[in-house]
């Protein structure tokens, strides 16, 4: 059985870098880091679990920025995003990014994406709520043909 970290790696939390040390020499098999770009001030949204939004939704460091930290910080640790907001990203940038950090941790990357829950934040990125799923699956059909495309 494999065990993994989730972080929501904020600025005031444990450095991206310094838990993954910390978590391959412990011999956990994967640090995971979520992203949110932004929380809108007149967000809608309910938060899924209920209540007040957890005050670490506003302060996410990037992932591919935490995750290329942690890479170099470490030989074995799987680094993936859990999860990437590929509707609110350039998918032709996105690709480059997800393949460029592939490369520079040997492998080590565990691309894990979803639709999101927070409309407004995605409006805000160009994607209607009710598009996201269809939004998603084009972006993430594309990035495909990118990587294995010449």
């Amino acid at each position: 059985m494999e065990f993994g970290v989730f972080s929501f790696n904020t600025d005031y939390g444990i450095r991206a870098d310094t838990l993954a040390m910390a978590l391959e020499d412990r011999g956990f098999d994967s640090l995971w880091v979520g992203e949110h770009t932004h929380i809108p001030a007149s967000r809608l949204s309910p938060y899924p679990g209920g209540g007040d939004l957890p005050r670490p939704y506003y302060h996410m460091v990037d992932p591919f920025v935490s995750l290329m930290a942690a890479a170099g910080a470490t030989k074995k640790l799987k680094l993936g995003t859990g999860i990437c907001m590929v509707i609110e990203r350039d998918h032709i940038t996105l690709a480059k990014d997800v393949s460029r950090l592939d490369f520079l941790c040997n492998g080590r990357f565990l691309f894990g994406i979803g639709g999101g829950w927070n409309a407004e934040e995605m409006e805000n990125h160009g994607t209607q709520f009710s598009r996201r799923w269809k939004v998603l699956r084009e972006n993430s059909e594309a990035m495909k043909a990118i990587w294995r495309d010449e």
